[in-house]
């Protein structure tokens, strides 16, 4: 009997999969961080940015190398990491906790961990809406496929930027209206995060273009 063999499949290139994983762990990585606010010169933010920003890179490097449709793929599966981590947090606070724990550990776990329903909705749907813009946008400045380093830098800094303002308005809406006034911190958020977006993201992304090449050349 004649064995056929199995058609033969493309596998994914080196970059494409390194910076799919860093994609999935910032995802569940920058709800946590975001407990904390860190001073950066006048500028007061939470923490959860810089995860953030790193999936605003990650996914314009990968539209750029591998193309929009891949980059909004990525996007798409980045809700897989967000749901499991959810569930797997929801469980773990469901848990009976073990007596030999100090109060103040547990104190400290559930203060970072506990989130009300109103915050565990607003993240997903800013993550969702923020994401698929910044890939937008960075995929129609580019126009006629330029890829010089300063054309990558000036769009990759305007995406960020309107998505990035998109975010705040959605989560922090989402997540406190109501609650308090919400102007002040609404304005500082959006301020910090386009500033942070012209300063760091156009570098970032040139620093992983070509990283994600060389890993691209080294695997051939």
């Amino acid at each position: 009997m004649e064995t056929v063999a199995p058609p033969a499949t493309s596998p994914i290139p080196r970059g494409l999969f390194v910076l799919t994983l860093l994609y999935g762990g910032m995802t569940v990585l920058a709800g946590v961080l975001g407990f904390k606010q860190v001073a950066i010169g006048p500028l007061i933010v939470e923490a959860g940015i810089f995860s953030f920003l790193l999936l605003v890179v990650i996914s314009s490097t990968i539209a750029q190398l591998y193309g929009d449709r891949t980059a909004n793929r990525l996007v798409l599966w980045g809700f897989v990491p967000l749901a499991v981590s959810v569930c797997l947090i929801g469980l773990v606070l469901f848990l009976p906790v073990s007596p030999d724990m100090p109060a103040a550990n547990l104190n400290a776990f559930e203060t970072v961990l506990s989130q009300t329903p109103r915050i565990m909705a607003a993240g997903p749907v800013a993550y969702g809406v923020s994401l698929f813009l910044n890939v937008w946008i960075f995929s129609r400045l580019r126009g006629g496929g330029d890829s010089k380093t300063t054309g990558l830098m000036i769009r990759g800094a305007i995406a960020s930027a309107l998505s990035q303002a998109i975010d705040s308005v959605i989560f922090i809406t989402l997540a406190f209206y109501g609650e308090f006034p919400i102007h002040d911190l609404l304005i500082g958020q959006i301020i910090a995060k386009v500033t942070l977006s012209f300063v760091l993201v156009p570098f970032l992304i040139t620093g992983g273009v070509a990283l994600a090449r060389r890993l691209d050349a080294t695997a051939r």
